[in-house]
């Protein structure tokens, strides 16, 4: 029997790496009440340590990815990992507000920073010639999933054995990877004599970009692209999604079930619900933008999620299964935009920048997600209740929908097959 291309191996450590850092970022949804009630901090106050967190993990991207050029896939996740670790597990020691915020926002937000969809991105175009939308959409849903998934278990330990059982599990799994990463993880194909998958042996690839200042990269990919409109209407709609996801429903939707009386295990259920659609609905929308028009699937994406926001509201005020019916239909559109929103930047901008302009895509949809994580927490001080924000949401959402179709021409042939970058 052929044994299998070693890709296969760094995309299973790359989704396990993915998977742990995001949830560890999702931590917080299951700490704002237990803070709340322990350290008498309201929830706007906590809110702004969530925000910096996601603001750090959108910022960092585009830097992320010349990292990864520089030093590579390897060391940079095995660092990362170590530090989401450190700075999670310092948590455990808070007294004061700027504490959290210096610990979870800025130490902890750095880490996922540079462990992000970016990451999975530059990986994917270096191991993967073919099944890109694939390779992707599976990275992107781990992304998501581990957002979403370990809530339950996490909610559960916070009810049984307190807030800190749950941040020293989520930290010591960190640390543990760590030093896996580092021994089984190879930066490139050629490290164990191979080409990227698809492309057969005696091929010539583009060699990667290495050498370059990641601070210079980064922000001569911003110059280049910041020039056009499809990068606007790209980063404009990730930031629609970043809010409507990360920071609104990632974010406040367990507080927002415990104040309609849902015990917050109950409520961490439902996030793992659509933890687990999404895992069917982000890969199922890779395999699809290897096969259609990307625009098209972006206006389908938002459009079922602005209605699915706006319905929101409705659904805690009714005794039926409407809010099992949200979680379902909202998990698989949880993060399903990045496979064709990658497609469409590596179209516009071409396989060797397309890492480098998703990165600051990437820091639009988290720029989204901090406002929303701030002015929910806002909302919900000032009002009493979410229902203003998941509807503000849902029509920005609708509103993206429509601005995706002017983002760049509909794909050829030549573009929908694979490139070598």
């Amino acid at each position: 029997m052929k044994k299998p291309h070693y890709a296969w191996v760094v995309l299973a450590i790359t989704f396990v790496v993915l998977l742990i850092s995001a949830a560890i970022r999702a931590t917080p949804g299951v700490l704002i009440v237990p803070l709340e009630q322990e350290f008498g901090w309201s929830r706007a106050t906590i809110s702004v340590a969530i925000s910096v967190s996601l603001l750090l993990y959108g910022l960092i991207g585009p830097f992320a990815a010349g990292l990864v050029n520089r030093y590579g896939p390897r060391r940079v996740m095995a660092v990362s990992t170590f530090l989401i670790g450190l700075g999670a597990l310092a948590t455990i020691t808070l007294k004061h507000p700027w504490q959290l915020i210096a610990l979870w926002g800025v130490a902890v937000g750095t880490g996922t920073g540079i462990i992000a969809i970016v990451l999975g991105a530059t990986i994917v175009q270096r191991w993967f010639y073919v099944h890109r939308g694939l390779a992707l959409g599976l990275l992107t849903a781990s992304s998501a999933t581990g957002q979403l998934v370990f809530l339950p278990l996490l909610a559960q330990m916070v009810v049984t054995s307190g807030w800190r059982w749950a941040v020293i599990t989520v930290s010591a799994v960190a640390l543990i990877t760590s030093p896996i990463v580092f021994l089984v993880m190879r930066d490139r194909p050629s490290d164990k004599g191979l080409k990227p998958v698809g492309v057969i042996e005696d091929a010539q690839t583009a060699p990667d970009s290495v050498g370059a200042n990641p601070f210079v990269a980064a922000m001569s990919a911003l110059k280049m692209a910041s020039r056009t409109r499809e990068f606007w209407v790209l980063a404009g709609s990730f930031f629609v999604c970043g809010a409507s996801t990360n920071g609104l429903v990632g974010t406040h939707l367990i507080p927002a079930c415990m104040d309609h009386g849902i015990p917050e295990v109950q409520a961490a259920g439902l996030l793992a619900l659509m933890g687990i659609f999404d895992l069917v609905g982000t890969t199922g929308s890779g395999w699809l933008s290897d096969r259609f028009d990307s625009r098209v699937l972006l206006l389908t994406y938002y459009g079922l999620r602005g209605l699915s926001l706006l319905y929101l509201p409705y659904g805690f005020a009714t005794e039926s299964h409407g809010l099992s019916i949200f979680a379902v239909f909202y998990g698989l559109d949880w993060i399903a935009t990045v496979p064709p929103t990658v497609a469409l930047a590596r179209q516009t901008f071409g396989a060797e920048k397309a890492g480098l302009v998703f990165g600051w895509i990437m820091a639009s949809h988290q720029i989204g997600a901090a406002l929303a994580a701030s002015f929910a927490g806002l909302i919900r001080t000032t009002e009493g209740n979410y229902d203003h924000a998941f509807i503000i949401a849902g029509v920005l959402c609708m509103i993206a929908a429509v601005s995706v179709l002017f983002a760049g021409k509909a794909p050829t042939s030549a573009v929908l097959s694979p490139q070598i970058g």
